[in-house]
């Protein structure tokens, strides 16, 4: 028996296991599947009210801003 029997047939198992792994995680970082990707695009109201509870505008100009968003 020689060498070439390990790599030619003994191993060859592994390395389809390796190709199909690299695959798969080529596949899987192409595709947009993070959180990101998945979460729905925000209304302007939803951003204002955010920046509300923030502390980013006061009470008024959410309110104004507000009432020009929804006239």
């Amino acid at each position: 028996m020689n060498g070439s029997h390990w790599f030619g047939g003994g191993f060859m198992w592994l390395i389809w296991i390796i190709l199909i792994f690299a695959i798969i995680w080529g596949v899987k970082s192409a595709l947009p599947l993070d959180n990101k990707a998945t979460n729905k695009k925000q209304s302007a109201l939803d951003i204002l009210k955010e920046r509300y509870a923030r502390g980013d505008i006061t009470h008024e100009e959410f309110e104004q801003k507000k009432k020009d968003l929804t006239e």
